[in-house]
């Protein structure tokens, strides 16, 4: 099964603070972006990778060690603002409006093909399919440092992605969520608020997002074992 990634690469890494696209710290030696990009442009399925990035980034993108064959199937869009503007932006450039379209983190180095694969074999059900893990710690609504309500978390999944789409059903969330001026907190959100099922297969406890230093650590400990 074919489809089309679109990663939102235009941001600026401020919980990071690393003063700069945290996307280019490095993950032993290794800019964490190329990590990302390789996993798609190995992937056989996958056939274009649409960047969204800032015009004053592209000779950094540019710069990325990556072989030729994976360089041929990038694309770059102008990035927003917002992620959510990215990936709207990304969905403009797609030219096969019956592609399945996947989003990723560009912040997510180990996805792994076996949750894509997962992911993909949902689609021929449902529309939209998105990864999760189940929640391990106990969850608690706080107010005021105060805690309120202890919640089950038997029904709390931590919302990973890759995560897919039909590019119809996508494209008509993100347009009505431009038009009524609503910023969901991912893709999904968008297609649930547009009234869409959103089926969930198993992530993968590795496949974490590289959003503060401490992350980086956890990223060190997972790419060693990747590579073993």
């Amino acid at each position: 099964m074919q489809y089309k990634v679109i990663i939102p690469a235009a941001g600026s890494g401020s919980r990071m603070g690393a003063g700069f696209n945290k996307l280019f710290l490095k993950i032993k030696n290794t800019p964490i972006i190329e990590l990302t990009i390789r996993v798609f442009g190995e992937d056989k399925a996958c056939n274009e990778i649409i960047l969204s990035i800032k015009d004053d980034e592209r000779q950094l993108f540019d710069s990325l060690n990556l072989p030729s064959h994976i360089k041929q199937k990038i694309t770059f869009v102008q990035g927003g603002s917002e992620r959510q503007e990215s990936v709207y932006n990304g969905l403009l450039a797609i030219k096969d409006e019956n592609s399945y379209i996947l989003v990723h983190d560009g912040a997510r180095p180990f996805v792994t093909e076996a949750v894509i694969e997962r992911i993909l074999e949902k689609m021929n059900e449902q529309n939209a399919v998105i990864c999760a893990v189940p929640m391990k710690d106990t969850i608690k609504k706080v107010v005021d440092q105060v805690v309120v309500q202890t919640i089950d978390r038997s029904t709390l999944w931590g919302v990973q992605t890759p995560q897919a789409f039909s590019y119809q059903c996508l494209l008509d969330a993100h347009s009505k969520a431009k038009a009524k001026g609503f910023l969901g907190t991912d893709d999904a959100s968008l297609v649930e608020w547009n009234g869409s099922k959103v089926l969930v297969v198993n992530g993968d406890y590795n496949n974490i997002k590289v959003t503060t230093k401490e992350d980086l650590f956890f990223a060190e400990t997972i790419y060693e074992q990747y590579r073993d």
